[in-house]
């Protein structure tokens, strides 16, 4: 029942893993923007490879609806907090020090958020689920898994801008741009300690991407 939310979380964007390459012609100023981006974007970028397996590991056919919603709840706000800490991550560095950086780093940050609001209100709406009627939670979950679907395929063209030229290069030497492969899942604890995000933005993800690892994780899209 939770395979079509898995499915949909796999093909999610996100900051930086559309990178690839490696060349040397980006100067000094740009590298350094870029690493100050990329320093504080790995932990953001585990957290929702992290968060994303925890769901593909709740897709067996007899998984209780009541622990699907917690995994599922824990998941979306694990992801919402991390789409909301790269896009303060991007806001802090300051404009890229290429033409229109200025530009280009206000829509990254305005994606992010937006991706970090839509993560939200997908928890509040796998938490409204009823998890005592089988049939009605799997209807949810396919609800559920089409708004992912849109979240995924929509616009992400400032990111796409952020990962191009001159940026782009050198957030691509960056090690803390790299796609990270997920570890653990992320402890209900962790997630619901925390107090949900409803920030203002998302991206789903989050940006779409494709897979960052089978696991999940947005991923390339490029």
């Amino acid at each position: 029942m939770n395979k079509k939310l898995a499915a949909a979380l796999s093909g999610g964007a996100v900051l930086v893993l559309t990178l690839s390459g490696c060349s040397d012609d980006s100067d000094n100023k740009v590298n350094d923007w870029a690493k100050k981006v990329c320093d504080q974007v790995q932990p953001q970028l585990q957290k929702i490879a992290n968060a994303n397996a925890s769901i593909q590991q709740q897709t067996a056919d007899n998984s209780k609806p009541a622990d699907v919603q917690e995994t599922d709840s824990a998941a979306f706000q694990q992801i919402s907090q991390a789409y909301k800490a790269l896009g303060s991550a991007v806001d802090s560095a300051g404009p890229p020090p290429v033409d229109d950086g200025e530009t280009t780093q206000k829509e990254a940050v305005k994606e992010l958020n937006a991706s970090s609001a839509a993560y939200a209100d997908l928890q509040k709406k796998v938490d409204d689920l009823d998890t005592k009627d089988q049939a009605k939670f799997a209807d949810g979950l396919k609800g559920i898994a089409d708004e992912l679907n849109k979240i995924s395929t929509n616009g992400d063209q400032a990111l796409k801008e952020l990962q191009s030229g001159k940026v782009g290069t050198a957030m691509a030497k960056q090690e803390g741009c790299q796609k990270p492969t997920a570890s653990a899942s992320p402890s209900a604890d962790s997630s619901k300690s925390a107090s949900p995000s409803k920030d203002s933005k998302n991206s789903g993800e989050t940006k779409d991407s494709k897979e960052a690892s089978s696991a999940a994780s947005p991923s390339e899209k490029s």
